[in-house]
């Protein structure tokens, strides 16, 4: 009864987050646009703007998701969550205030180097959490609840979005955004602290190397001590074939996922003339479908088909989705594309559970964290392009990266870990 409380306040708490993030999706477009090309309907700068925050949150989350998930290991994954969720209100407080030019330079300038600490880094941790207090057969089922949740908030912020004011809308998110820190912090108790973090799933003679160098202090800063080097990286890659290959998908996966994503709300602004209402209906649409499928079609279907059957239809069906997209030649049809996300949700839980259940609980966030690396590595691979080449035909290109990563994702029946 105590594991169903303890996860119960986590899912409170990211509901909550998530709230406070995705009710304000729909509205940056219009703001980003209203404060750098008043009056236009197509605006350069602000794609370059968005390609290039994305490129440095993306490179910055390098270093910072690991460090942070090893930090939670160590130190609990609590006082590590009170890290970013109370960074994410910074920004939200700015755009509550007002969204003048500079108060929007301003929010873009906190926003960029918050999400550094941010970006992914509540999911991250959140995974872990569950991890600790889930046994492994259960985890994929367990996931995506996680991930039902947050499609959830995704669908009632959105929602939200599509009744209130643009002021308003930013006031309410930075006050659920503080709502969800003085939550976690009062009422979600602590997961695992291990003070001897161990790491079976590397050969001893590396570990004792990496060890050795981190407990050097000539040869690195006291503050990086907990960092995974590329040298534990490689290791954990070469450990295992599972984990090479969840690493392969989520890179691609990424590479084509943020293709869509850095560019659709202005494409769709500029073929069909979008505002935040049609993006606000957008998105509930497909958070609706998420939210279906992620908290009733996935905990049926993953141990009925498994887990890397499942990746594969979620893969194929975003690869489906993205392409009715870049071909769209009505209004109508970005929302026929949208119910699509039904089945595309599956990709993310599934390459999590698979990766979780190769390591014990207190490699969680490490594991974790690597598979988010290579979707971060994905992203800032694809915006540095965006920066350097704008084109609104973008999203045709990446639709095309999803079905390269279909027989990546296939592992070998002689496997042992499925």
């Amino acid at each position: 009864m105590g594991e169903l409380s303890s996860l119960s306040h986590l899912y409170f708490t990211v509901f909550f987050h998530c709230f406070s993030i995705f009710m304000v999706i729909p509205l940056i477009p219009d703001v980003t646009m209203s404060a750098l090309c008043p009056g236009k309907s197509q605006c350069a700068l602000a794609i370059y703007l968005t390609g290039l925050q994305q490129a440095i949150i993306g490179l910055g989350s390098f270093v910072m998701m690991p460090l942070m998930g090893n930090l939670s290991d160590k130190y609990g994954r609590k006082a590590l969550l009170t890290i970013p969720m109370t960074l994410t209100i910074i920004p939200l407080v700015i755009l509550a205030y007002s969204r003048t030019r500079n108060f929007f330079y301003a929010y873009y300038v906190l926003k960029t180097v918050t999400a550094i600490f941010c970006e992914g880094s509540v999911h991250s941790l959140a995974l872990a959490y569950v991890a600790d207090n889930v046994p492994e057969g259960r985890r994929a089922s367990a996931f995506g609840i996680l991930s039902g949740i947050g499609s959830c908030a995704f669908v009632c912020g959105n929602l939200s979005t599509r009744f209130l004011s643009t002021s308003s809308t930013f006031q309410v998110s930075a006050s659920m955004a503080i709502a969800s820190t003085v939550y976690m912090r009062a009422l979600l108790p602590d997961s695992i602290i291990d003070e001897n973090l161990s790491t079976p799933i590397m050969s001893t003679e590396k570990v004792e190397s990496v060890t050795d160098s981190r407990e050097d202090p000539a040869r690195k800063p006291q503050m990086f001590k907990t960092l995974p080097s590329m040298e534990d990286v490689l290791v954990l890659l070469k450990s295992s074939l599972v984990f090479t290959q969840a690493a392969i998908v989520s890179f691609f996966s990424s590479l084509a996922d943020v293709g869509l994503h850095a560019s659709l709300l202005y494409y769709l602004k500029a073929r069909f003339h979008f505002n935040k209402d049609q993006f606000a209906d957008l998105m509930v649409i497909s958070g609706i479908a998420g939210t279906i499928s992620q908290m009733l079609l996935m905990p049926i279907l993953a141990p009925a088909i498994g887990e890397d059957r499942l990746l594969s239809i979620g893969l194929f069906f975003g690869s489906a989705h993205m392409f009715l997209y870049s071909v769209a030649w009505s209004f109508w049809v970005p929302y026929v594309a949208a119910v699509f996300s039904i089945f595309f949700v599956f990709s993310q839980p599934c390459i999590r559970s698979i990766v979780s259940r190769q390591v014990g609980s207190c490699e969680q966030v490490f594991v974790v964290d690597q598979t988010l690396f290579w979707q971060h590595t994905g992203i800032g691979f694809f915006n540095i392009i965006l920066v350097l080449v704008r084109q609104y035909s973008v999203i045709f290109i990446f639709s095309w990266f999803n079905k390269m990563v279909l027989k990546t994702s296939q592992v070998p029946n002689n496997v042992q870990y499925f």
